[in-house]
């Protein structure tokens, strides 16, 4: 699917920044495409590492924006990871306001109320929960990055009592859980009222092998 083929769907600004290093979308993409991204459903995106998660997310976070539905939370499991992502997301989308929020968790941090996308860890958001932070309710679209850590027995309580938190008082809010590997993805899907994307498509094919002695031997 070429981009241009959805150019009427993304807001006019949105598609300026993608088209300048995106003519065809991956497998993945296109499979979210169709399962609703557009409409805003909810998406358990399950496919191999580089194979396009991030830009799914993207598209439904910025759409949110541009289109002034709401805020966007990027949720990520580590700290570093959050840096990684503020990054990117501020070089890329200069034209909006992007906020990393990993540092202390006994405050509210209200200054949040003038930005547009907003990185965090799970750990953080669950803290500005329980502060009762006002600009919650401004939030339209939910990123899970890494979801299968749900099953992590030290941080996956955190991460499902959140999601169930923010189910419960963002009832509107379009939910993007992105993966690469989960054991149980259509009882995840089903837990989440989200459309499943399973693809196994990935840039650089994956070999398997035994090293010994110095050597592999792929099979």
């Amino acid at each position: 699917m070429k981009l241009s083929s959805i150019e009427k769907a993304l807001h006019p600004g949105l598609y300026s920044i993608l088209s300048e290093n995106i003519q065809e979308l991956r497998p993945a993409q296109e499979k979210a495409v169709n399962s609703g991204l557009f409409e805003r459903k909810n998406l358990l995106v399950c496919t191999p590492t580089a194979s396009g998660k991030t830009l799914i997310a993207e598209i439904a976070a910025l759409q949110g924006i541009y289109n002034n539905i709401g805020k966007a939370v990027y949720i990520v499991p580590l700290k570093a990871l959050a840096s990684e992502k503020y990054e990117e997301f501020s070089k890329k989308y200069r034209n909006i306001k992007v906020a990393l929020s990993i540092g202390d968790t006994d405050s509210s941090d209200s200054y949040l109320e003038k930005y547009d996308l907003i990185i965090c860890t799970s750990e953080k958001l669950d803290s500005l929960i329980r502060h009762q932070t006002p600009w919650l309710r401004h939030v339209a679209t939910i990123i899970i990055d890494e979801v299968h850590l749900i099953n992590d027995p030290h941080r996956g309580p955190t991460l499902e009592i959140l999601i169930t938190i923010l189910r419960k008082i963002l009832k509107k809010a379009q939910i993007l859980a992105l993966s690469a590997t989960i054991g149980n993805p259509e009882e995840l899907a089903d837990w989440l009222d989200a459309e499943l994307v399973l693809d196994d498509w990935r840039p650089v094919e994956l070999h398997k092998g035994i090293y010994l002695d110095g050597e592999v031997e792929f099979y």
